[in-house]
């Protein structure tokens, strides 16, 4: 059983900067992928970037590329969400996810483990 649990949301400007962290428990071995999914009301859930913990490799959607980077510091457990130049459209329910032998990285049905979430407003 893996638990996640996701902080540093908050209120800020357009284009200020915001660190998400998702921190983990629970076993993940090396075929397990992780990511970052945000959703406003009314609309799905969408994968928004997510990294493969065996490659390090990492997927971003096209809306936040060049814009949010994905880490993750292994002795910690935790994943990042590093998002600089924050549009109003970025406004969301962020939630961190895992799940093993991911096919699509940023599919939401893919992924097995879910955190609370963290609210993320960009208003000016």
């Amino acid at each position: 059983q893996v638990q996640l649990v996701e902080s540093g949301g908050g209120s800020v400007q357009p284009g200020e900067s915001l660190r998400l962290s998702c921190a983990a428990s629970g076993h993940m071995h090396r075929n397990y992928a992780m990511g970052w999914f945000r959703q406003v009301p009314g609309k799905e859930r969408e994968g928004v970037a997510a990294l493969y913990i065996s490659t390090g490799t990492t997927y971003y959607a096209d809306s936040v590329k060049g814009r949010f980077t994905i880490s993750r510091d292994d002795a910690k457990n935790t994943l990042y969400l590093q998002m600089n130049s924050l549009k109003p459209e970025d406004t969301a329910m962020y939630y961190c996810a895992a799940g093993t032998y991911i096919a699509t990285m940023l599919d939401t049905t893919e992924y097995n483990y879910w955190g609370q979430g963290t609210q993320v407003t960009v208003s000016s």
